[in-house]
């Protein structure tokens, strides 16, 4: 299928979808005006990036054939039929109205998480790499720590979470320990490999320059490793969202995580799959940012 007939099903299916929501259901349903805004926004998002570069069309297209189909399936089932769990499965209508509802709640918790999210991963990047440089230049402390770094690095930082939460005087500041001891082993032992591999042709030649520990760690060392973090930047990301949502359902008090742990425990389960697609939405924009990030950070990889 060409890249038209794709771009035109896609707005078949929109269509159909559109009639679908104005159509009576078995299930009595929340408005559907909050939904129609959400499926009007998604479309001008599409719209514009197709617009700014035709090449992504296929790509595009084929997300949102995928998309409407979904919720096609997905207002069939639950809200036109009545196939479905009437609390597990929530009609489409209900959950897009909790985002009209709880507006404020879900910016305000969206806020508090990327806050500590940002903040931990910023100090558990920056304490990697500076932990990494360091002992990848120094052979003895590369010698004790390679070692060690390989042990924690793979453990999930979640199963110190109990003894951490036993030690800290809040639970945000055990989620921030949580999350920076997620962060900084994987990238201390990767800094640690990179300064290892790197070629010896040139740790000799600067070497030969006399360099002072300082000179070479900052002038040579870590340029050469800063691409190999910020291109590894998504796995890192990813893996502190998940920490963070983990860390947020200990005993938060607000935030993603909270959210959705909040409103499971009371069975709300509109609820929590509006906060489920928030998360989503979340991680989709970060990586968005990572992606110029990386183009402007590492421009001669690009």
């Amino acid at each position: 299928m060409n890249r038209k007939r794709t771009s035109i099903l896609s707005h078949i299916l929109l269509i159909v979808l559109c009639i679908l929501i104005r159509l009576p259901g078995k299930k009595e349903v929340q408005p559907p005006f909050a939904m129609l805004a959400a499926i009007a926004l998604m479309e001008i998002l599409y719209l514009i990036r197709v617009t700014r570069n035709r090449e992504q069309l296929r790509a595009a297209s084929d997300l949102m054939v995928v998309l409407w189909g979904f919720l096609i399936v997905w207002e069939c089932a639950v809200t036109k039929l009545a196939l479905m769990h009437p609390v597990l499965v929530p009609a489409p209508e209900n959950v897009f109205q909790v985002f009209a509802d709880d507006r404020r709640v879900i910016a305000t918790g969206v806020f508090s998480s990327l806050r500590l999210f940002l903040s931990s991963m910023i100090a558990g990047l920056a304490a990697g790499m500076a932990a990494g440089l360091i002992c990848g230049w120094i052979r003895r402390l590369r010698d004790l720590f390679h070692p060690i770094a390989g042990v924690l690095a793979p453990i999930p930082s979640t199963v110190f979470a109990p003894y951490v939460v036993a030690l800290m005087p809040t639970f945000r500041s055990a989620s921030a320990v949580v999350l920076i001891l997620g962060i900084f082993w994987p990238t201390f032992l990767g800094m640690i490999v990179r300064i290892d591999g790197m070629d010896k042709g040139i740790m000799d030649s600067a070497r030969a320059m006399n360099l002072s520990n300082t000179s070479m760690i900052l002038e040579i060392l870590f340029p050469y490793a800063f691409a190999g973090v910020v291109g590894s930047l998504k796995v890192t990301f990813t893996t502190g969202i998940m920490l963070l949502t983990f860390a947020e359902m200990m005993g938060a008090t607000s935030g993603m995580g909270y959210y959705i742990v909040n409103y499971n425990t009371y069975g709300n389960y509109t609820k929590v799959v509006a906060g489920i697609i928030v998360v989503g939405t979340v991680v989709t924009a970060l990586n968005k940012c990572i992606d110029v990030l990386q183009k402007k950070l590492i421009v001669w990889e690009m």
